[in-house]
């Protein structure tokens, strides 16, 4: 037997371990509700059954967003995974009105969220019923969003949003073979199911195959590309000019998919691994790969971004290209958010 199916027969293997002992898992905490602590305030949960890549964190902050517009005062519960610095306690990356934390503290989905949101707090913590409680008794926040929380069955919430892409459910095994962290049958557990990227008739049978009734749908936008640096004022980095692409995201490809589309003559692309973590070497090499290629400049993407900004100046200068999500139908989920927390504040009466 050559190497490749001995290889692909271990990594089944391991998948068919880690299903079962995933399952297991979540069939421990629901059969022992005891275990979960619960919070004062409403807890939204924004999860994915695929790892890596399916949009989570741009997710909640276009949910935090719409918590904000319905008159809430939102706090994103993280656990700063690939921070610099992983400090005991809770972190607070951002209260509701201005940043007060730092990147290597906060890590960077957080660190991104704390400087897009206003009037939502930001708290990092491995456990993050604690960062929960601090938030509700010092910063007077009114509901909770679990960004990656699925998987969290430590704290109980009251709605669970499952974030998933048409793409997920073409080959549905479990890690490391696959890509999902659970199997499908733990979709049932959503309150609802939110659709990246697809059609209404996928949307219809990706519902269908989780089996869940509420299903809401997911459009990316991509913004202009704003250039950081003293060269040149933001937005002035027009479709059409030569550039090099870096990602260090879950799948870059979807990036440079996104630079291709927006009409940018792409010379080169370079990968780095989730949460990387940029060193001067880094910056050095990637601007000596923008000069070799004769690019106008280096495109990345806002999470990688708040990883460069200590190493700023770039030359060619660096440009980020944003990336906004958005649910709909919007009115039918806002509806949604606002059954789902009066439900659960009742319940807590």
């Amino acid at each position: 037997m050559s190497a490749a199916p001995r290889e692909n027969t271990l990594f089944r293997l391991l998948s068919r371990l880690y299903d079962e002992a995933a399952w297991r898992r979540r069939r421990w905490y629901d059969r022992r509700p005891e275990a979960r602590r619960r919070l004062s305030r409403p807890v939204i949960s924004v999860g994915a059954l695929a790892a890596g890549g399916s949009g989570k964190t741009p997710l909640t902050a276009h949910v935090a967003e719409t918590l904000v517009a319905m008159g809430e005062r939102p706090a994103v519960l993280s656990r700063g995974y690939g921070r610099a610095e992983a400090v005991d306690g809770v972190v607070v990356v951002r209260d509701l009105e201005r940043v007060v934390g730092d990147l290597s503290t906060a890590g960077d989905e957080p660190w991104m969220l704390a400087q897009a949101l206003d009037g939502v707090a930001v708290l990092v913590a491995a456990d993050r019923y604690l960062a929960g409680r601090l938030a509700e008794t010092h910063l007077g926040v009114t509901v909770h969003l679990l960004d990656d929380g699925f998987q969290h069955f430590q704290l109980e919430r009251g709605t669970d949003l499952l974030v998933v892409s048409p793409a997920d459910l073409d080959d549905p095994v479990v890690l490391p073979a696959g890509r999902l962290r659970e199997r499908m049958a733990t979709a049932r557990y959503a309150d609802a199911v939110l659709v990246v990227d697809a059609t209404d008739d996928q949307r219809a049978s990706v519902a269908e195959r989780l089996g869940l009734a509420r299903c809401f749908g997911v459009r990316r936008h991509v913004g202009a590309a704003a250039v950081a640096g003293p060269h040149l004022e933001a937005g002035q980095l027009d479709p059409g000019a030569r550039v090099i692409a870096v990602a260090g995201i879950a799948r870059p490809e979807r990036f440079f998919g996104d630079v291709r589309a927006a009409g940018f003559d792409l010379a080169h692309t370079l990968v780095f691994r989730d949460h990387y973590r940029y060193l001067p070497r880094d910056a050095a090499r990637i601007q000596a790969e923008a000069r070799s290629a004769r690019a106008h400049a280096i495109l990345t993407t806002e999470k990688d971004h708040v990883r460069f900004q200590a190493l700023l100046p770039f030359e060619p200068p660096l440009a980020t290209m944003s990336l906004t999500l958005g649910i709909e139908p919007a009115d039918e989920f806002r509806a949604f958010l606002a059954d789902r927390l009066t439900a659960e504040r009742t319940s807590a009466a």
